[in-house]
């Protein structure tokens, strides 16, 4: 019997790293820019998926989106879109995992339609953690590699918040999916024996008889059938 109160918890740090994978995406500082490191005007500069930020000595910061989404490099599409499909797939999940919760009465009221559906949600945030897993292993590894290399021509940036906060949410993610999953048990399958029964032959039954007021002998009832 799938346990409540473990589903909950499940569901609870899914939903963390739901919220947590969501502010990733959404952020500026996947990776960023010392102005001590570097030859630049700004304080810091700052690049995400979708736009760059810099903050001037005045304090103020500015964005600029990328002018056009399908000229950035490769690794960056891949991981939008894999951050993407991970929102996605969390939602799905989320949804799902309502459904199954024992505690609640919404959807199915059947326990073997419930742990079915709990099981797929579980499933389904432990594969939309591996994707935001990979996108942002994916990410830092090409600015780490930028980094290092001599040959690189290019600004070289550092590795930002939003990676650490990236590993957090999957990490939730892939634990959540797990603990809703594994506190569903399947039903005990009974072990029927079949009854040995012993039989002994028994006495036959013994059969009525008439007796007949003028003579002695015995005539059976099967004789007038």
């Amino acid at each position: 019997m799938a346990s409540s109160s473990l589903q909950i918890c499940a569901l609870l740090l899914a939903l963390s790293g739901f919220t947590t994978l969501l502010v990733t995406t959404m952020s500026n500082r996947w990776k960023v820019l010392d102005a001590a490191t570097e030859l630049v005007t700004a304080d810091w500069v700052s690049e995400g998926l979708w736009m760059d930020c810099a903050a001037t000595a005045l304090g103020s910061v500015e964005c600029k989106k990328f002018l056009y989404m399908l000229s950035s490099d490769t690794h960056i599409q891949a991981c939008r879109a894999l951050m993407i499909i991970s929102i996605l797939l969390g939602f799905l999940a989320t949804v799902i995992s309502l459904l199954g919760l024992k505690c609640t009465n919404i959807g199915l009221s059947d326990e073997d339609g419930k742990m079915k559906f709990a099981v797929t949600g579980g499933f389904l945030f432990i594969l939309a953690g591996l994707c935001s897993m990979v996108a942002v292993s994916w990410y830092a590894a090409m600015v780490t590699a930028q980094f290092f290399d001599p040959l690189y021509a290019g600004t070289k940036y550092e590795l930002g918040e939003a990676l650490y906060l990236g590993w957090t949410g999957s990490l939730l993610y892939i634990l959540g999916g797990i603990l809703l999953t594994c506190s569903c048990k399947g039903k005990e399958k009974q072990n029927y024996r079949p009854n040995k029964y012993t039989y002994s032959p028994g006495r036959a039954a013994p059969q009525p008889h008439m007796y007949s007021r003028n003579t002695e002998t015995i005539i059976s009832n099967k004789e007038y059938v």
